[in-house]
């Protein structure tokens, strides 16, 4: 019974340390996914002068800017989905927690220029 105590008390102070962790995780990887489709748009506009009005120009381009398209009906990628608004003059992408404080602390915003905001 004393054995199952002390499991059952470990238990409950690592898991919310884990579960910490996995949204820490989640968290970084949604600011590095918002960097590569802004690294991916900045060197588009780099080579054809405009920015790309879709997500399509620069996954579609051979070769491509970026591989993946994160953005148009993708499922949710480790607790985020990204919403991607592109023009001519210039794009946002918004990465949104599936489930806020439980897949990932807060909504990040990617703008023109690599701004990135909380």
């Amino acid at each position: 019974m004393i054995v199952v105590a002390i499991i059952a008390l470990l238990a409950a102070i690592a898991i919310p340390n884990l579960l910490r962790a996995r949204m820490t995780a989640n968290d970084s990887l949604a600011k590095a996914t918002l960097r590569a489709i802004s690294t991916a748009a900045e060197t588009y506009v780099g080579v054809n002068s405009n920015y790309p009005t879709s997500i399509a120009a620069i996954t579609g381009a051979t070769p491509p800017y970026l591989n993946k398209d994160y953005c148009t009906g993708s499922p949710a990628i480790a607790g985020y989905t990204y919403n991607c608004t592109m023009t001519a003059g210039g794009y946002t992408i918004v990465a949104t927690p599936v489930v806020l404080k439980s897949t990932g602390s807060a909504v990040e915003t990617m703008t023109t220029g690599g701004v990135l905001t909380p």
